[in-house]
């Protein structure tokens, strides 16, 4: 009788090796354990925005700001602190307002004055006129700096109160004190989103004034009558 060689016997072990690995695959030993301490964990389900609702909830809009809808499809948010952000949204959206009422009483109402001055250029264009006039040496026309000046010193004696708020003060961002009128005792929550709304809407509507002007010559007013 011929005696199997080395090589033979250790491929059968090998063989028997393999198998007994499989099967110990399927035994009750080789199944996950849902002991203490161990938790099975699935897939999370990321929180989508209420006003985009095939987008993912952006992380910092928490809905604790008043107006926020987590609308941020660019990602804003993720530039800066909230604060700071909220403060520009805010101070953009009251200028975009007395923009786009500026844009539409310059169609209805002629200063008196003014037509001496710039003729009937609006818009852009009584900027640049004024700046013209100006250099030609029309004192009338420095008009235009000081309200560039004014503005400018405004910004500057306003940051102050910015840096309060971003240094973890109790000021709320856009809070300068200025409510001649009383509409905060009113509702201040309700107000407020009033503001944020139509401050949004306020700078839509600028923009699109403006791109108006540039592609028509005309204020919103001439632009929907056609004279």
């Amino acid at each position: 009788q011929m005696q199997a060689s080395p090589l033979a016997m250790y491929s059968k072990v090998a063989l028997v090796g393999a198998m007994v690995g499989c099967a110990s695959a399927f035994s009750p030993a080789a199944l996950p354990s849902l002991a203490r301490g161990s938790v099975a964990r699935g897939p999370q389900m990321q929180a989508k925005s209420a006003s985009v609702p095939f987008l993912n909830k952006p992380a910092k809009l928490d809905g604790s700001l008043v107006g926020d809808v987590g609308f941020d499809p660019l990602g804003i948010s993720t530039l800066g602190d909230m604060k700071f952000l909220r403060e520009a949204e805010i101070k953009h959206g009251r200028v975009a307002m007395l923009a786009t009422t500026g844009a539409i009483v310059q169609d209805l109402y002629k200063f008196p004055g003014v037509s001496k001055v710039i003729g009937d250029a609006k818009m852009i264009g009584a900027h640049d006129k004024f700046i013209s006039e100006a250099h030609a040496g029309n004192q009338q026309a420095f008009a235009m700096h000081q309200i560039i000046f004014w503005v400018g010193f405004l910004e500057l004696v306003t940051m102050p109160a910015l840096f309060e708020t971003l240094n973890g003060g109790s000021r709320a961002p856009g809070d300068f004190m200025f409510d001649p009128l009383g509409m905060g005792k009113k509702d201040i929550k309700s107000m407020s989103l009033k503001e944020i709304k139509n401050g949004r809407l306020a700078m839509i509507g600028i923009s699109g004034i403006v791109h108006h002007y540039f592609i028509t010559g005309k204020g919103p007013i001439e632009l929907i009558t056609g004279q």
